[in-house]
């Protein structure tokens, strides 16, 4: 048996990558590709993700034992992909994680064969939705849009350019990793 091939999803705030995975875990075909839940500290209902909540405390205690495949930290939140996916890829099937930007030096040391896929938008997009979304100053959204102009993408990251209507950007994501179309 094959092994799958873990696809390392990651995107600037506001290029709305959480609302792409959610589309391609809702419509894509089962055998074609699994997302992966994201362990983080924060409550089950905050962003806009589905992922596994748990308190500090508790993803402490499964970093320790060894129950993650991948951490980090990001904006002053713990984040974990569970052992699980290595599981998934020795079956053979690719698998989709949500990751971070500043984290991607971790996972290509921890998967070197994984390929990377940026979930990006124009700069005008990003802010448009960075302000809709309310939660953040103008000085706050700026720093934002200033790390996303100085962003340089790994050489070998497949693009998804998120501008259009959510379904087009899903379906290039699924077609990417998957073949599908």
């Amino acid at each position: 048996m094959n092994a799958g091939r873990l696809y390392y999803v990651m995107g600037p705030s506001g290029a709305d990558k959480d609302s792409v995975l959610g589309w391609v875990r809702d419509n894509g075909p089962s055998h074609a590709v699994v997302c992966a839940h994201r362990y983080i500290t924060r409550p089950a209902h905050g962003g806009g993700e589905l992922h596994v909540a748990l308190s500090a405390e508790e993803f402490e205690r499964r970093e320790r034992r060894g129950l993650f495949a991948l951490t980090w930290q990001a904006h002053g939140l713990r984040c974990g992909l569970g052992k699980e996916i290595e599981h998934w890829l020795r079956q053979g099937v690719n698998v989709l994680v949500n990751g971070s930007r500043e984290a991607f030096p971790l996972a290509r040391a921890r998967f070197n064969d994984m390929v990377p896929v940026l979930i990006t938008a124009s700069r005008e997009s990003i802010a448009r939705r960075l302000m809709a979304r309310g939660g953040e100053t103008p000085e706050q959204i700026e720093e934002r849009l200033a790390r996303h102009d100085n962003y340089v993408a790994p050489g070998d990251a497949l693009t998804i350019v998120n501008e259009g209507c959510l379904p087009e950007a899903g379906a290039a994501l699924l077609s990417a990793v998957s073949g599908w179309k």
